[in-house]
């Protein structure tokens, strides 16, 4: 988990839906001055909406798509910010051993607020998405604690505290 001049200093975000990846994401980013990249705006950029490949090419699909976009950013370095399931994908958690990884938790009373709106297929047309998400994250935590070197709880802290707190870690790792 060393950073090398050869190896540009890398940290991936992983966690359940709308747990603050991305938006911590850019925060520590910021702090340690390297690149932001968040592998679904990857993904989409390339390849189109997401909830359109899950429509038209499956899940299976897509995880394909999201571990070569995983595997380019971890190589490229920097703040690497994942989607939730991409942990279920068994490439991309071995690409995920080499390098720093923060598991962002949260609880499903702060959660609620966080996933109206769109763009999350796995909850489209959900009655109670609340629970559905609980669902997928009680699917996924083993996982998401397995890969952890870092877990920090974003359920009430303020965003730039937490953002500090994980760069702070980070400098400590290089």
């Amino acid at each position: 988990m060393m950073s090398s001049p050869e190896q540009p200093l890398t940290l991936v975000l992983i966690g359940p839906m709308a747990a603050g990846k991305t938006s911590i994401g850019r925060k520590v980013a910021r702090l340690l001055e390297v690149p932001f990249i968040d592998t679904d705006k990857r993904v989409a950029a390339e390849h189109g909406p997401i909830p359109q490949i899950f429509a038209e090419h499956g899940e299976q699909r897509f995880r394909e798509l999201e571990r070569e976009a995983v595997a380019a950013a971890v190589a490229e370095g920097g703040v690497v910010s994942l989607g939730g399931g991409a942990v279920t994908d068994a490439g991309t958690r071995a690409l995920l051993a080499r390098h720093p990884v923060v598991f962002l938790t949260v609880d499903a009373d702060a959660v609620a607020h966080r996933i109206r709106g769109a763009g999350r297929p796995l909850l489209a047309g959900e009655q109670d998405p609340v629970e559905r998400w609980s669902a997928i994250f009680a699917e996924r935590r083993n996982w998401y604690e397995q890969l952890a070197d870092l877990t920090v709880d974003t359920s009430r802290r303020p965003m730039r505290l937490l953002a500090e707190e994980i760069a702070t870690w980070r400098k400590e790792q290089a």
